[in-house]
């Protein structure tokens, strides 16, 4: 996969992160440089965590779906962003506290890092260097993420939804592309 792609890719997956980043800046109200650290280290490695997961299951039953591979990412990245594009559309409010506590964070990370589990597996399809992928998407969320509590700390809950719905589009666009380019179309 081409860096940019990768970039997105990154870019896309951090998007629930930033939304509930979002949140965590707005009920911490001035939240200091620790508390911008540990949201952003939280998400930051749970998202590079889960596609090295998904990677390594995925790459266990290649052989077994190998003439299939370009639809299955195709499918799980345009799930992911149907998901993303509908939760950003609804008028559900996640709720969100100003803890930064273990259990708290490492329910969100986790809740939040789900999509990179399939990302993880699609990659394993396309058969990029995992490694490099999951420290870029651990670092891009990391850093969305601490700029997130802070945006939220300031300009409140008015961006959450827009940048998951943004996460959402580019993923569908991005399992489009792998889906055309193994078909011969690009």
């Amino acid at each position: 996969m081409d860096p940019l792609s990768l970039v997105l890719i990154a870019v896309g997956l951090a998007m629930d992160a930033f939304a509930v980043s979002i949140c965590k800046g707005l009920a911490m109200k001035k939240p200091g440089l620790k508390a911008i650290l540990v949201v952003g280290i939280w998400f930051g490695f749970f998202q590079a965590l889960m596609p090295v997961i998904g990677y390594y299951l995925g790459s266990s039953f290649y052989d077994y779906i190998a003439d299939y591979d370009h639809w299955i990412a195709f499918i799980l990245l345009a799930v992911i962003g149907v998901n993303m594009i509908r939760e950003a559309l609804s008028d559900e409010e996640e709720g969100v506290d100003d803890s930064t506590g273990f259990r708290t964070m490492l329910i969100l990370a986790i809740a939040t890092s789900i999509d990179a589990l399939a990302v993880g597996i699609s990659l394993a399809m396309t058969g990029d260097d995992i490694l490099t992928s999951a420290v870029l998407i651990g670092v891009i969320t990391f850093l969305i993420s601490a700029f997130g509590v802070k945006i939220g700390s300031v300009f409140g809950d008015r961006f959450g939804k827009k940048a998951e719905l943004v996460g959402g589009v580019i993923l569908i666009v991005i399992g489009l592309r792998i889906l055309l380019e193994h078909l011969g179309f690009l």
